[in-house]
């Protein structure tokens, strides 16, 4: 009988869903229970095919614009990323039962960029456009209020139109080292400008970038369970490349996985996007499993306990 290769995995931790996700994946679930289907949700409620398949078959409808939404009463949410106040709006307009599930720490962002507009300041947002956060974040204040800064060369060339009158923000998944050779960029070209008191970049992404760099070193591969267009489980890959592992891979399940790729490795890393559930880690071990025989460790960088409620109306203390 032939014997499976020996194959190390060594596990990320903390990986897969933060607080915010949490709370918006429990925001549409909630609003199914207590109002039955249909519930309406703009946007991907998180960057997870998984995820939004599992919600729409329990009655979830996913639509991009508030317009594809017919005149009703069921709930209407908002998805993690938060909106542009354009939408806010066009919801009490139609008369729509909207629910906001935007993450708490993305709106921190919207209410810093609204204060440093009051005060008058030029505003830098850091962050990659078209994402929907970044959308949602430029969405808060006028049109041409906010500069959006996606690169240090960016950073280098921009012209501001008072160099003593700046303040920046930042997407809230980018990634923790290309963000700060931007920020230190712009610290050194204007040193008064006005930075957040504490980093935007949120504790989960951050925290799954810094188990990838413990992580990346001493395997032959990582695998980064997540979606293409999920910017925190993009930037894990990057930081897997940066690190030195010699292949980095995202994976939205295990049957993307080319096993080609892995012919020959003896240890592989795994990780998952902030928007991408545990299950499909287990999918993915198991399908390892399948070929070799398994030797498991988990590799930490930090304890997360954060937890974020409901929307208020969602909470069972309102239904009564």
């Amino acid at each position: 009988m032939q014997t499976k290769p020996q194959l190390k995995i060594v596990l990320c931790s903390p990986r897969g869903f933060c607080a915010g996700v949490v709370r918006a994946i429990d925001t549409v679930e909630r609003a199914l229970k207590l109002y039955g289907a249909p519930v309406y949700v703009r946007h991907e409620i998180v960057h997870n095919r998984y995820v939004v398949d599992s919600l729409r078959a329990k009655g979830a409808i996913f639509v991009e614009e508030l317009a594809e939404i017919p005149e009703t009463k069921a709930p209407v949410v908002f998805s993690a990323h938060g909106v542009p106040k354009s939408v806010p709006a066009e919801a009490i307009e139609r008369n729509f039962f909207s629910l906001d599930a935007t993450c708490p720490l993305v709106t921190k962002v919207h209410r810093e960029a609204a204060i440093h507009f009051k005060r008058g300041h030029e505003i830098l947002l850091i962050g990659h456009s078209h994402h929907p956060e970044v959308v949602g974040t430029l969405g808060q204040l006028p049109p041409g209020a906010v500069t959006l800064i996606e690169t240090a060369e960016d950073a280098a060339t921009f012209t501001p139109k008072n160099a003593d009158n700046l303040a920046f923000v930042t997407q809230t998944t980018l990634s923790i080292d290309d963000t700060a050779e931007i920020v230190a960029m712009l610290k050194s070209r204007f040193p008064n400008i006005h930075g957040p008191h504490k980093e935007d970049i949120c504790y989960a992404t951050t925290n799954r970038q810094l188990a990838v760099k413990k992580v990346a070193p001493v395997v032959d591969a990582l695998i980064v369970v997540g979606a293409p267009n999920s910017s925190n489980s993009q930037r894990l890959r990057e930081v897997a490349e940066r690190e030195g592992c010699p292949i980095a891979v995202l994976a939205q399940r295990a049957s993307d996985l080319d096993w080609a790729k892995f012919e020959g490795v003896r240890s592989v890393g795994i990780t998952a996007g902030a928007s991408a559930p545990e299950v499909i880690v287990e999918e993915i071990m198991d399908a390892f499993a399948e070929r070799y025989e398994l030797n498991v460790e988990t590799v930490s960088a930090a304890e997360e306990n954060e937890f974020f409620p409901l929307p208020r109306s969602l909470r069972p203390d309102a239904a009564e």
